[in-house]
């Protein structure tokens, strides 16, 4: 498969997986804001971010001291962050020949410094990133790499419970049980649905639940059909 094409797919696959946490534009919430807090704390800086990049894109989940709630795919930092599986360490955005001439740089918010952990699934795919952000250029230690390492970790872990919980709602919401007198005609065994129509025992059930039927038949037809007792087994 040629490059271009690889990657492409790549990414159709990992905005696929973005879109299955249903959070792109969705309002504030105090949980996540309360990750933004104390990576500002915990790095010191006036500006974090929780970022997820979209096809054109990033928007923030949350945005701690500055009002934007997302920008240009093409001048997010956070968009290198997520080709990458640590974090993304710039210490001067002027130095760097990726970033020095991004609007973000020249323009508000004046990036000079920036720090990003990409949000992995469990499946390894970068969905986005938690991230710090300066004014002015500065140097981390491996702690505080560490530290935002690790609240990236939990940031996803609550993303993806979160997944796991709405996907469980939606599965549990499609079932429809089986309860109360079902009307079955005596003879050919069919089935009257709730909208007044006769369908197969097999077409009914599959309807509605999430059960998969395969057919076999019982010693007893066995025996009437064949004249013979059933094979042991």
């Amino acid at each position: 498969m040629p490059i271009q094409s690889h990657h492409a797919n790549q990414e159709s696959l990992r905005l696929e997986a973005l879109k299955r946490y249903q959070l792109l534009d969705t309002p504030a919430e105090e949980v996540f804001d309360d990750y933004t807090r104390l990576v500002s704390r915990t790095l010191d800086v006036p500006i974090s971010l929780i970022s997820l990049v979209d096809d054109c894109r990033q928007w923030f989940k949350s945005c701690l001291g500055w009002q934007r709630q997302e920008t240009p795919r093409e001048v997010a930092f956070c968009d290198y962050t997520i080709q990458q599986t640590k974090v993304m360490v710039v210490e001067d955005a002027l130095e760097d020949d990726r970033f020095r001439n991004n609007p973000l740089v020249r323009e508000d918010p004046y990036i000079r410094f920036y720090a990003g952990a990409p949000l992995m699934t469990p499946q390894g795919v970068a969905l986005g990133s938690l991230c710090a952000i300066d004014r002015r250029p500065r140097k981390v230690c491996a702690e505080q790499v560490a530290d935002l390492e690790a609240l990236a970790r939990q940031l996803m872990n609550l993303m993806e419970l979160r997944r796991v919980s709405v996907d469980l709602e939606e599965a549990l919401s499609r079932v429809r049980n089986l309860e109360g007198l079902i009307p079955m005609c005596s003879y050919c065994k069919k089935i009257r649905s709730e909208e007044g129509d006769w369908e197969e025992l097999e077409t009914y059930i599959q309807k509605r639940t999430y059960a998969d039927l395969t057919h076999c038949i019982c010693p007893a037809c066995y025996k009437e059909l064949t004249g013979e007792d059933p094979p042991e087994g």
